[in-house]
């Protein structure tokens, strides 16, 4: 039977009356995507815009040349640290209060800390305002990973995933334009001011729209049924201490550990590479960044389609994963080369690979905690790896501000980018082995 267009179809028992064995099922629940892709973006745009204001801050405020990259690193850091709390707790409120009044909390805090950066004039007063965007935005991912758990099954909750995901790119496309237009018409403090209002907006959004599947009326019975039909979870919440004994909660917490810290590198140092390289200012670095966020994009949304088409031809979900993940590394190691290439659209372009293959590998990483753990445990499970990616981008980012202070070359740092990933997926196979009697379905 042809499938329509925008719908799906569930394979259920015939019933008197019905009009054969197949039933249409809603589509509500890619609303609720739409909605944490907008968030996520948000999300992204109130990280980036101090990551291309930092030579404007440096001219504003007369930071010394020679302490510039140092002043840089510990905002920078300040924010990683805030940002591991907040997705350690943020992922806790989470599971604890529900996602309506949770993710409400954590959008309309940090939208106001967003907008405080357009109020302070130092070094100490930036690292006060990231650190307090940083506790707030931790509670983004968790929120966003446990909408998807609810909303979703084992089967489509990679796309789903991949598809929010891609928020944390399209912000970096849509900042860098946004930012300069900004900045060169109305001073670079409005720059936080407008971005900080955005997420104000999404908490309307949000409270008009969200509920849970089971209780929100445009939700019809034969989609709730094809949301919750895995095996149901039990009905109880772990405490941090039993999670940490579950192996599929190391293997998030090991991915990424090793990984966050390369794309925090990717987000907040690639303008200064840029600059540093080829000379491209804040007037002129908008393409080559929405040109590296695009192809991020394209990693994110792929990767999460492919590895739910592999599941769909019977592959256990975790070998799915670690398949499609195991591409997404190997596609990391030709960044290598991008400090010492020619050109600025060959780093464009090596560069681009590399944050695909990141998005690739965080959304399947992502999916990969709601296929070995129950729902009500996800976002703390999920808080516990941001704590532990933060902090690793945080002692990261301290490291890439002395070896740039001392050498003012990328190219030591370029190479431990796909190290990260190839060591964090071994350790992810050892926690998590492929099963004998698992394989792949014609």
């Amino acid at each position: 039977m042809p499938r329509a267009i925008g719908v799906t179809y569930d394979d259920m028992p015939e019933t008197s009356g019905s009009p054969g064995p197949a039933a249409i099922i809603g589509r509500f629940r890619w609303w609720i995507v739409v909605l944490l892709f907008f968030a996520t973006t948000i999300n992204y745009i109130d990280r980036q815009v101090i990551a291309l204001l930092k030579g404007t801050l440096t001219t504003e405020l007369a930071w010394s040349p020679d302490h510039a990259e140092e002043y840089y690193s510990w905002i920078a850091a300040t924010f990683q640290a805030l940002y591991a709390m907040g997705y350690l707790f943020g992922g806790r409120l989470m599971d604890v209060i529900g996602l309506r009044r949770g993710y409400t909390l954590s959008v309309t805090l940090w939208s106001l800390a967003a907008a405080a950066g357009g109020m302070v004039s130092s070094v100490f007063g930036f690292c006060f305002v990231r650190g307090a965007l940083g506790l707030a935005e931790g509670g983004n991912f968790p929120a966003a990973v446990k909408a998807v758990t609810e909303w979703f099954p084992k089967k489509e909750r990679a796309l789903a995933t991949g598809i929010f995901n891609a928020g944390s790119n399209f912000g970096p496309v849509l900042t860098p334009p946004l930012v300069a237009w900004l900045t060169l018409s109305y001073g670079w403090r409005s720059a936080f001011y407008v971005t900080g209002s955005f997420g104000l907006v999404f908490v309307i959004a949000w409270l008009l729209v969200y509920k849970r599947p089971e209780e929100h009326p445009s939700v019809s019975p034969a989609e709730l049924a094809h949301i919750q039909s895995d095996p149901p979870d039990p009905d109880t919440r772990a405490s941090w201490a039993s999670l940490l004994k579950v192996k599929g909660a190391w293997a998030f917490i090991v991915g990424t550990a090793f990984g966050s810290p390369i794309w925090w590198f990717w987000l907040f140092w690639a303008p200064d590479f840029f600059d540093k390289r080829f000379g491209l200012d804040l007037k002129n670095i908008g393409l080559p960044l929405i040109a590296i966020y695009l192809l991020a994009d394209v990693g994110s949304v792929g990767a999460g389609w492919l590895s739910s088409s592999i599941i769909k031809r019977g592959w256990d979900p975790v070998r799915a994963r670690k398949i499609v993940m195991l591409g997404c590394a190997l596609c990391v190691v030709p960044v290598t080369l991008a400090a010492n290439v020619p050109t600025a659209w060959g780093a464009v372009g090596l560069i681009g690979l590399a944050a695909a293959a990141h998005q690739g590998w965080s959304c399947n990483l992502y999916t990969l905690v709601s296929d070995t753990l129950p729902r009500h445990s996800v976002s703390s499970v999920v808080g516990m790896g941001g704590l532990a990616g933060s902090a690793m981008g945080m002692f990261f980012s301290l490291y890439v501000g002395k070896v740039l202070q001392e050498t003012h070359s990328y190219s030591t740092i370029m190479v431990l980018a796909p190290v990260a990933y190839l060591a964090a997926l071994a350790i992810i196979h050892l926690l998590l082995p492929a099963k004998k009697e698992q394989g792949a379905a014609a």
